[in-house]
């Protein structure tokens, strides 16, 4: 018999960081405990606030029902979880972590064997020009090839001309830019700022405007001079049909998938599956999990096999995060065989 508790934990950010809905210094995240025999397992339930489409008034509700119905069985509570996407993956993190060797270990690959790091962007969180300016040398110093920035906090033209910076020192040979308006571009205005944006020869650009406009976002995909990339306009999306049909009718070039956002490995997996049969590209990001969370995402990610710089990392954005081996370094994400995980279930 499986038994199930959770708990709550507040990551609090190094530095307040900035983004198009505001800026955080806190991050709510949720642990899921199961023990069996002496067996223990651990997930992380990441909802993230004003984003998640589980981020409602009955979370807490669900999670108490879960841990009550958790010998119902992985594929049957994913069937009842459907609505509630960063439970899902919570509680396929923690099947997993119960019946594996080492709890940590969940998808056992050259990545968890400290052979094979994951090439990943570094991430320009939003700021004055100065401060966002110091962040893209640090990158640079650290060795990334692939940097994504976000835009749409700042003036456009200050955001141009940082860009304008790093292509006058680098080519898109030497450093891929990826850029993530979060939806801030107005729909009668997008266009012709992805056109200015286009000549500094951009990998992407993510979510350009706000995410339920399909007709205007369909319209944008089919003109654009700059691959566009959906990423919170899968947020909510839960049924294969549905899908489908918006995968079909706005026809990005990319997606974008958080599997704490759209339903845990299986959802996104599925998604994959739908992006691959017309033609679209995808990778994978995380959403401010703690070490917990980013691990097993990493982990799985890395079974893919994609060979596109992925959205992960940002452990170290934390004071208070779990010890762990994960590390990055020349802008990949690796084991450090000198690192242990320092967190003890309780």
């Amino acid at each position: 018999m499986i038994q199930a508790k959770f708990q709550k934990y507040t990551l609090e950010f190094k530095r307040p960081s900035g983004t198009s809905r505001g800026v955080l210094r806190v991050k709510e995240t949720y642990l899921l405990l199961l023990s069996e025999g002496d067996k223990q397992g651990i997930g992380e339930c990441g909802v993230f606030k004003g984003l998640s489409a589980d981020d409602r008034p009955d979370y807490d509700e669900k999670l108490i029902w879960t841990c009550n119905n958790i010998n119902l069985g992985l594929e049957k509570l994913l069937q009842e979880l459907i609505e509630f996407p960063s439970i899902q993956i919570g509680v396929e993190q923690a099947f997993l972590s119960l019946n594996s060797q080492d709890k940590f270990e969940l998808f056992p690959s050259d990545f968890t064997q400290k052979k094979d790091p994951i090439s990943i962007n570094g991430l320009i969180w939003m700021g004055d020009a100065d401060f966002m300016k110091s962040q893209i040398q640090d990158k640079l110093n650290e060795g990334f090839s692939c940097i994504k920035m976000k835009i749409g906090a700042i003036n456009f033209e200050e955001e141009l001309a940082l860009l304008k910076s790093i292509r006058k020192e680098f080519s898109s040979k030497e450093i891929e830019l990826r850029v993530d308006a979060n939806g801030a571009f107005a729909p009668n205005e997008a266009l012709e700022k992805l056109k200015r944006l286009s000549e500094l020869e951009l990998h992407s650009i993510e979510q350009p405007i706000k995410q339920g406009q399909y007709e205007e976002m369909a319209k944008l995909c089919e003109k654009t001079p700059l691959p566009i990339a959906l990423d919170e306009e899968l947020i909510g999306v839960f049924l294969t049909e549905e899908k489908k049909k918006l995968i079909q009718n706005i026809n990005p070039q990319y997606i974008i998938l958080k599997p704490t956002l759209v339903g845990g490995f299986k959802g996104s997996q599925e998604w994959i599956d739908i992006a691959e049969h017309n033609n679209i590209d995808w990778w994978i990001t995380s959403a401010l999990e703690s070490n917990i969370g980013l691990n097993a995402i990493a982990q799985w990610t890395y079974t893919l096999k994609s060979k596109m710089p992925q959205g992960l990392g940002t452990g170290s954005l934390f004071t208070n995060n779990f010890d762990s081996p994960l590390e990055v370094k020349n802008g990949k994400l690796q084991y450090n065989t000198t690192l242990d995980w320092n967190f003890n279930l309780k």
